[in-house]
Protein backbone atom coordinates (compact mmCIF):
# COMPACT_ATOMS: atom_id res chain seq x y z
CA UNK A 1 0.00 0.00 0.00
CA UNK A 2 1.53 3.64 -1.34
CA UNK A 3 1.71 6.33 1.02
CA UNK A 4 -1.50 8.45 -0.83
CA UNK A 5 -3.79 4.71 -0.65
CA UNK A 6 -3.40 5.05 2.88
CA UNK A 7 -3.90 9.00 2.89
CA UNK A 8 -7.20 8.22 0.84
CA UNK A 9 -8.16 5.37 3.09
CA UNK A 10 -7.70 7.49 6.45
CA UNK A 11 -9.74 10.47 4.18
CA UNK A 12 -12.26 8.19 3.30
CA UNK A 13 -12.79 6.77 7.33
CA UNK A 14 -12.75 10.18 8.64
CA UNK A 15 -15.74 11.90 6.28
CA UNK A 16 -17.37 8.62 6.64
CA UNK A 17 -17.54 8.10 2.63
CA UNK A 18 -20.37 10.59 2.45
CA UNK A 19 -21.25 10.80 -0.97
CA UNK A 20 -22.58 13.79 -3.05
CA UNK A 21 -25.53 12.38 -2.94
CA UNK A 22 -25.88 12.07 0.63
CA UNK A 23 -24.20 15.55 0.98
CA UNK A 24 -26.83 17.27 -1.35
CA UNK A 25 -29.81 15.95 0.73
CA UNK A 26 -28.37 17.22 3.71
CA UNK A 27 -27.94 20.39 2.96
CA UNK A 28 -30.93 22.21 4.15
CA UNK A 29 -30.64 20.04 7.33
CA UNK A 30 -26.71 21.85 7.09
CA UNK A 31 -27.82 25.01 6.75
CA UNK A 32 -30.75 24.99 9.51
CA UNK A 33 -28.43 23.31 11.87
CA UNK A 34 -29.71 19.96 12.12
CA UNK A 35 -27.31 17.72 11.63
CA UNK A 36 -25.52 15.61 14.87
CA UNK A 37 -22.20 16.40 15.73
CA UNK A 38 -21.09 13.27 13.67
CA UNK A 39 -22.24 14.05 10.49
CA UNK A 40 -21.57 17.64 10.38
CA UNK A 41 -18.19 16.47 10.73
CA UNK A 42 -17.95 13.83 8.07
CA UNK A 43 -20.55 16.33 6.01
CA UNK A 44 -17.37 19.23 6.86
CA UNK A 45 -14.85 16.77 5.58
CA UNK A 46 -16.64 15.91 2.57
CA UNK A 47 -16.47 19.89 1.72
CA UNK A 48 -13.17 19.79 2.32
CA UNK A 49 -12.46 17.35 -0.50
CA UNK A 50 -15.01 18.32 -3.18
CA UNK A 51 -15.15 21.44 -5.29
CA UNK A 52 -18.50 20.60 -6.81
CA UNK A 53 -20.22 19.96 -3.48
CA UNK A 54 -18.90 23.30 -1.87
CA UNK A 55 -20.35 24.88 -5.22
CA UNK A 56 -23.68 23.47 -4.69
CA UNK A 57 -24.00 24.92 -1.11
CA UNK A 58 -22.39 28.62 -2.39
CA UNK A 59 -25.43 28.20 -4.83
CA UNK A 60 -27.84 27.62 -2.21
CA UNK A 61 -26.66 29.98 0.09
CA UNK A 62 -26.97 32.70 -2.62
CA UNK A 63 -30.76 31.71 -3.87
CA UNK A 64 -31.63 31.97 -0.06
CA UNK A 65 -30.06 34.54 0.54
CA UNK A 66 -32.12 36.14 -2.99
CA UNK A 67 -35.07 34.77 -2.29
CA UNK A 68 -34.61 36.65 1.18
CA UNK A 69 -34.52 39.72 -0.66
CA UNK A 70 -37.54 39.70 -2.77
CA UNK A 71 -40.61 42.10 -1.98
CA UNK A 72 -43.34 40.48 0.23
CA UNK A 73 -45.94 41.86 -1.79
CA UNK A 74 -47.12 39.42 -4.92
CA UNK A 75 -46.15 39.82 -8.53
CA UNK A 76 -48.68 41.07 -10.94
CA UNK A 77 -50.12 38.87 -12.62
CA UNK A 78 -49.05 39.94 -16.38
CA UNK A 79 -45.21 39.42 -14.92
CA UNK A 80 -46.29 36.02 -13.55
CA UNK A 81 -47.98 35.18 -16.83
CA UNK A 82 -44.43 36.27 -18.57
CA UNK A 83 -42.41 34.20 -16.68
CA UNK A 84 -44.23 31.45 -16.87
CA UNK A 85 -43.99 31.48 -20.32
CA UNK A 86 -40.43 32.28 -20.68
CA UNK A 87 -40.08 28.98 -18.20
CA UNK A 88 -41.92 26.64 -20.68
CA UNK A 89 -40.15 27.80 -23.77
CA UNK A 90 -37.11 27.61 -21.70
CA UNK A 91 -37.91 24.05 -20.28
CA UNK A 92 -38.66 22.43 -24.24
CA UNK A 93 -35.33 22.88 -25.20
Amino acid sequence: MTRADLKNQIIDYLAGKLTCKEVTEAITDYLEGRLSFGKWVRFQMHLGLCFGCRRYLRQMKLTIRTLGALPAEPIPPAVRYELIQLFRSWKGR
